[in-house]
């Protein structure tokens, strides 16, 4: 049996109990010795990844050893509990290795097909996306990008992928759509290399360097991208970027609700509100990347310029050296780290009605404050989606539809905080639908219904009466995996995601072995169905 005592290098124990999510939406316990922290080990060897693979192989058997579950620790970003278990956490966040893949690591259908060496991007799991942003945008040569990112880019880069970080990438997809491979440790004697079959992109050469076994499989590969720790420990990460590339940003306020928006909103045509744009969306040079509606629920009203919405629109353009960068204004004002505790605290202790009298005043002053209109800027992605504004108790929702229900959707939604006022502020966002199986960007054109505002009472009641609607409509729809989801139940996600769902359980368990399942459950996945 594996014991604690003369612990492999790179392996120590992380003496935590007690963890609270990076959001401060919970607090959970786990038990005593079944936290690890992993790192390079630093004794000299010829290939320290490799023995960083041994090392997650390691706690894999621990894990066996002692009828224990395991996940691994990102940077904590979830609002949901997706990411633990009630077993221990494993802390990758010193795995931090990256490197671009030379010719002899690159499969040869992938060079004839027009790829070449700078597109190929290798991390370990446990970077940062701001880290990832500053490798490729200031450290590599050429510099890249990255293809999307999430609002913010304090999540690490397994985490990111393992949860479905959506981002707004209008043509583009979510942050793991840009992924191409994977290494994952299943078990303590394997690990494997995942990449679509239709789109071969490793050597033998690499995967002969990781130790690892292959698996080209389409099907494996849509599974294993979003499976938020599930399908044992991804090591290693290879994502496709491109040549670095700037957004200009735009922000346009009290655009009216009409007949036109709701053109746009559900058919994504903007040819009525062509001069009400920076750019045309098809403006040559200029691509639109990114639109996004903003609406604040407490001024709201159809056909009244006064109380219409914000739009705020990224146009992709070429590099260059002449552009005035994004400065951070930490001196204004910002949803600091205690204000939304604050706010919360006195909601809560309001009781329902006097808060519901509350919220719309509240959101009315600091939504100006939050999201300023006439606003534009020029950066980077890395420069663009840097840190989130809403930090400490924070409340996160992202409801997936079909674009051509979108302003169905939110009709419904300003009716529902008409009665139960939201402390926060909609986004619809508009992304690339995904083939990953459990992608929450579901469908071929997908809106996406953020929910940002304070956690409090209200605001749960608020968000959950949304997604009741929905189900009652029958309007199709998923939620992020890791924000606020506590309405997924077996019935719903099958009715979500249907023959996928079936497909990626069965992929789950060609991967790992019965007693490896156990390890890689969580109470989670048992709450959603994803496992018998």
């Amino acid at each position: 049996m594996t014991t604690l005592t003369n612990l492999p290098d790179g392996i120590s124990i992380l003496p935590i109990t007690k963890w609270q999510n990076g959001h401060e939406n919970f607090v959970h316990t786990f038990k005593e010795n079944c936290s690890f922290k992993l790192s390079i080990p630093s004794s000299k060897s010829t290939n320290p990844y490799f023995d960083t693979t041994k090392n997650f192989q390691w706690v894999i058997q621990y894990a066996l050893d002692h009828n224990i579950q395991l996940r691994a620790l990102g940077n904590g970003w979830s609002f949901s509990e997706v990411a633990i278990c009630e077993g221990g956490l494993v802390d990758t966040k010193a795995l931090r290795l990256t490197f671009n893949l030379k010719n002899s690591f690159i499969a040869a259908d992938y060079l004839q097909k027009g790829g070449n060496t700078g597109n190929l991007f290798f991390s370990e799991c446990g970077i940062s996306i701001l880290d990832l942003d500053e490798k490729l945008e200031q450290d590599s040569n050429p510099r890249r990008s990255l293809k999307a990112s999430g609002a913010s880019n304090g999540q690490t880069i397994a985490g990111c992928t393992s949860t479905g970080t959506h981002g707004s990438a209008f043509n583009v997809g979510a942050v793991h759509d840009s992924i191409v491979g994977l290494h994952i440790v299943v078990g303590p004697d394997r690990h494997v290399w995942i990449e679509k079959k239709s789109n071969p992109v490793a050597s033998d050469d690499f995967i002969k360097w990781l130790g690892a076994e292959a698996i080209k499989d389409d099907d494996m590969f849509n599974a294993a991208v979003v499976s938020f720790g599930s399908f044992g420990f991804i090591h290693g990460i290879l994502i496709e970027t491109e040549p670095i590339f700037l957004l200009e940003q735009y922000r346009t306020g009290n655009v009216v609700y009409n007949d036109s928006l709701k053109q746009v909103m559900n058919q994504l045509d903007f040819s009525s509100i062509q001069n009400q744009l920076p750019s045309s969306p098809d403006a040559g040079a200029k691509e639109l990347y990114h639109f996004e509606i903003l609406v604040n629920l407490q001024m709201f009203e159809p056909d009244n310029p006064q109380k219409g919405v914000y739009f705020k629109t990224m146009y992709k353009v070429p590099y260059r050296n002449d552009y005035t960068k994004i400065v951070v204004n930490d001196h204004g004002f910002t949803y600091g780290d205690d204000l939304l505790g604050v706010v919360e605290s006195v909601l809560d202790g309001l009781g329902p009605g006097l808060s519901s009298l509350l919220v719309p005043g509240l959101v009315n002053k600091l939504f100006p404050l939050a999201f300023t209109a006439n606003q534009s800027m020029t950066g980077t992605i890395g420069e663009t989606f840097s840190n989130t504004k809403f930090r400490g108790k924070a409340a996160s929702a992202a409801i997936a539809v079909q674009s051509d229900s979108a302003s169905a959707v939110l009709e419904e939604i300003v009716a529902i905080n008409s009665v139960t006022p939201f402390a926060g502020a909609l986004a619809l966002r508009y992304v690339k639908g995904t083939d990953a199986l459990l992608g929450f960007t579901h469908f071929p054109k997908t809106c996406i219904m953020e929910l940002d505002g304070v956690d409090c009472d209200l605001s749960r009641s608020f968000i959950k009466k949304v997604w009741t609607r929905l189900d009652e409509l029958n309007i199709p729809f998923t939620m992020h995996w890791g924000k606020f989801n506590f309405g997924l139940t077996p019935a719903l996600v099958n009715k979500m995601y249907g023959e996928k769902l079936r497909k990626w359980k069965f992929c789950r368990k060609q991967l790992l072995s019965d007693e490896a399942q156990k390890v890689f459950t969580n109470n989670f996945m048992l709450q959603c169905g994803l496992c018998d």
